[in-house]
């Protein structure tokens, strides 16, 4: 596929992520659910800003996605805790690296290490090598 002078996979990895969660909103749900399921009104309170409508849209696009699941717990009328599926639990380290760019980005605080008190980072990681693996030893550093 061309647009404009830039040329794309078919199916690029990158464009293919952000099909599935590429909007303000939806990492903003993936986020609060990263530590338990929540019913709407508790995201609704996690989420400062989301509109009602809004929020039930990206749950419903998450669903659709197999990142979230919807489990009632009331009939009448239907209400439903979300939860993440194990798919949408695999995207908390693209939030953290997200989030470490965005803290770098504004002067924020970085999360730091409990035992030493250090600011920490996101690194890759290969588990054949047990090391930490630099962008410029990767074979292929481009995501799209």
């Amino acid at each position: 596929m061309e647009t404009g002078t830039m040329t794309f996979m078919a199916d690029p990895p990158l464009a293919s992520a952000l099909e599935a969660v590429g909007d303000r909103w939806t990492l903003l749900v993936i986020d609060a659910l990263l530590n338990r399921p929540m019913k709407f009104g508790e995201l609704q309170a996690a989420i400062p800003g989301v509109a009602p409508n809004t929020l039930s849209q990206r749950l419903q696009h998450l669903d659709r996605e197999s990142l979230v699941v919807a489990r009632p717990y009331q009939e009448r009328p239907p209400r439903f805790t979300y939860a993440l599926t194990e798919q949408g639990r695999q995207l908390a380290g693209a939030l953290h690296m997200l989030a470490e760019w965005g803290a770098r980005r504004s002067g924020a605080e970085l999360p730091r290490h409990a035992t030493c008190g250090s600011q920490m980072e996101t690194r890759f990681w290969c588990p054949t090598c047990a090391r930490v693996v630099e962008p410029d030893e990767a074979s292929d550093a481009r995501v799209l």
